[in-house]
C-alpha cells in the first residue's frame, strides 16, 4: 500500500490542492457495446484513485470522459463543484499524462514543458519560469536545454509530468503513463509520482491495468468489469475482503475449490471441501453472495495462506504434491486434491522447503483466511 510518509518539498516546487471529482450515472456505448455502464464515484479532493480492470473493462473511458475528450451518452461529471460534463476539454484545466509521451523532437525539453502556456499566451519570460518551476519538481533542474532524444524513458516520462504540471492543475489525469518502462523504471517512477502527488496536494485519477502499480500507489482503487465497478475501496480491503468472485480472482493470486453448503449457523455456516477434511465453520462476513444451506458455492483461499502439514491430520486438506518451482524469496507448491483440483501454495524460507512430486501433503491455513462465494448479487 503506498506511504503517506511527507516528503521534503523539492527546490521550487509549490503545493497546488486538489479538487474533488464527482460521477453520477456514467454511461457511453460504442455501437453495441456498453464500455461504461451506469458508473457512480467520488474523487476526494486530494485523493489518488486507481481505474483497474481487465481490456475492455470502461477504465479508459471514463478517464477520457473526465478529461473531455469522450461526451457521455448518460449522466453528469462535476469537478470541483462545476458541472463539466459537457464542457470542452481546453476549459477544464485538467493535467493528462499518456502512455505516450507525444513530446516534441525538435524543441528542447523547456520549449516542450513551455509549449501550452505559449498556446496560452503566457508571455515568454513568464513561461519559461513556470517550466523551469515544472522541472524543478519532477526533479529535473538543468535539463532545460536538453532535447528528447538525449534523455532516457524515466527522464522522457518526467518532462511529460512537468509539462501536465506546468498550470498548476487541481486534477492530474493518467492513462498508463508507465506501461511503456522496465520493471526498474516503472517502480522508480511509481514512486517519484506518488511522492509528487504528495507533495502537491493534487488529485491524481490513474488508470492501469498492472494491480501492483494501482495497490501501491493509490489511496483507494477501483476495479472494473464490463463496464461496471465491482468494488471500490482502500487496497489492503480490496486484497483481504474482495466483495465478488471476479475482484478475488482479479486481485493478487488465489485458490478456488469447490464448496458445498451445510448447516447455517448463528455465527456462519459449515461448509464441505473436497479433500476429504472435516466440515469448517466460515463465519458469516466470510459468506459472500447467497449462500443456502444445501447449496454449491465456491472456496476461495490466498496461496501465502496456505501452510505445508501431515496428510494425516484431520483439519488438513489432504493432497498430492505435482509441482515445486522455486522462485527466489519464495517456493511455490502445486498440489492436487482427490478431486482433481489444484491448489498452489506460495512458501516462505525456500531453505526449509523440502517437497518433491509425488509427496502425500495435508494443507492448513488459518480460520479466518478461507472466503466463500454464492450466488453473485450486485456489486458494491
Amino acid at each position: 500500500m503506498a506511504s503517506t510518509a511527507t516528503q521534503p518539498p523539492v527546490a521550487g516546487s509549490e503545493r497546488v490542492g486538489g479538487a474533488g471529482i464527482e460521477i453520477r450515472g456514467l454511461a457511453k456505448r460504442f455501437g453495441a457495446v456498453r464500455a461504461v455502464d451506469d458508473v457512480s464515484l467520488s474523487v476526494q479532493p486530494g485523493e489518488f484513485l486507481a481505474l483497474l480492470g481487465p481490456s475492455g473493462s470502461g477504465k479508459t473511458s471514463i478517464l477520457m470522459s473526465i478529461a473531455g475528450f469522450e461526451l457521455p451518452d448518460a449522466g453528469s461529471i462535476a469537478i470541483d463543484g462545476r458541472d463539466v460534463t459537457y464542457l470542452p476539454a481546453s476549459q477544464r484545466n485538467l493535467g493528462m499524462v499518456f502512455q505516450k509521451y507525444t513530446l516534441f523532437p525538435h524543441l528542447s525539453v523547456l520549449d516542450n514543458v513551455a509549449f501550452g502556456l505559449k498556446m496560452r499566451g503566457v508571455a515568454r519570460a513568464e513561461r519559461h519560469r513556470l517550466a523551469e518551476q515544472a522541472l524543478a519538481t519532477v526533479r529535473l533542474d538543468g535539463y532545460g536545454k536538453r532535447m528528447p532524444a538525449q534523455l532516457s524513458g524515466g527522464q522522457q516520462q518526467r518532462v511529460a509530468l512537468a509539462r501536465a504540471i506546468v498550470y498548476k492543475p487541481k486534477v492530474l489525469l493518467m492513462d498508463e503513463p508507465l506501461s511503456a518502462l522496465d520493471k526498474n523504471l516503472r517502480e522508480e517512477m511509481q514512486l517519484e509520482i506518488k511522492r509528487l502527488q504528495s507533495q502537491l496536494g493534487i488529485t491524481v485519477v490513474f488508470v492501469t491495468h498492472d494491480q501492483g502499480e494501482a495497490l501501491t500507489m493509490a489511496d483507494r482503487v477501483a476495479i472494473l468489469n464490463q463496464g461496471r465497478i465491482q468494488q471500490l475501496d482502500a487496497p489492503k480491503a480490496l486484497y483481504e475482503r474482495p466483495r465478488t468472485r471476479f475482484v478475488a480472482g482479479f486481485i493478487g493470486e488465489t485458490n478456488f475449490m469447490p464448496a458445498e453448503i451445510g448447516p447455517l449457523r448463528t455465527q456462519g455456516a459449515l461448509v464441505q471441501l473436497p479433500g476429504g477434511a472435516s466440515p469448517r465453520e466460515v463465519r458469516t462476513d466470510a459468506l459472500v453472495g447467497r449462500v443456502a444451506a444445501g447449496g454449491r458455492a465456491v472456496a476461495a483461499l490466498r496461496p501465502e495462506q496456505i501452510v505445508i502439514g501431515s496428510p494425516e491430520d484431520p483439519a488438513a486438506l489432504r493432497a498430492t504434491v505435482s509441482g515445486v518451482i522455486y522462485s527466489g524469496s519464495t517456493v511455490l507448491c502445486i498440489a492436487q486434491l482427490s478431486d482433481g483440483t489444484e491448489l498452489r501454495a506460495r512458501l516462505p524460507d525456500p531453505s526449509r522447503v523440502a517437497l518433491a512430486a509425488g509427496d502425500r501433503v495435508g494443507l492448513l491455513w488459518p480460520a479466518d483466511a478461507l472466503r466463500i462465494y454464492g450466488e453473485e448479487v450486485a456489486a458494491a
